[in-house]
């Protein structure tokens, strides 16, 4: 990591059909290889299953999704006098988001529906639903930071 000075932050283009700058970081995530057009017919494949099944729009129901798998606070190592502690700290906005569309792609990868498009739609229903792989991937990072908030004055 640069001591310099921190990455500037890249701005992304609103992706072409919804409008959606999250979303498009979302796609960006999903892609393999540069298949950016491949990431974009699975994620609008998959919307297109949800709304068939919740009845509700897309996009909403992708930001209530990332809502109940943002997580608020996660534990750091810092290390102090030779041993290292596990200590909670708040999540920035930006790496809530970023974390949240990391969780969910990969619980839609490792979901058994035969299609990335199924998974994806599978598990987004399931984020809505506070259930799902994604979602107690948050549960279990918010246990670990309760468990070790006695170490939470090593905060820096």
């Amino acid at each position: 990591m640069s001591r310099r000075h921190a990455a500037e932050k890249r701005e992304v283009l609103p992706d072409a059909k919804y409008g959606d700058l999250v979303l498009t970081k979302f796609m960006n995530n999903l892609m393999v290889d540069g298949k950016k057009a491949v990431a974009e017919r699975i994620v609008y494949n998959a919307f297109d299953r949800v709304e068939a099944k919740i009845k509700r729009a897309p996009v909403e129901v992708f930001h209530e999704a990332l809502e109940n798998i943002q997580p608020s606070v996660e534990v750091r190592s810092r290390r102090v006098g030779g041993a290292t502690y596990q200590v909670p700290v708040e999540v920035r906005p930006e790496r809530r988001v970023a974390l949240a569309i990391r969780w969910l792609i990969k619980a839609a990868r490792s979901r058994n529906e035969n299609t990335m498009e199924e998974r994806l739609a599978g598990e987004l229903m399931d984020a809505v639903q506070s259930r799902g792989t994604a979602v107690k991937k948050r549960e279990d990072t918010h246990k670990m930071a309760d468990a070790n908030k006695a170490f939470s004055h090593y905060r820096w």
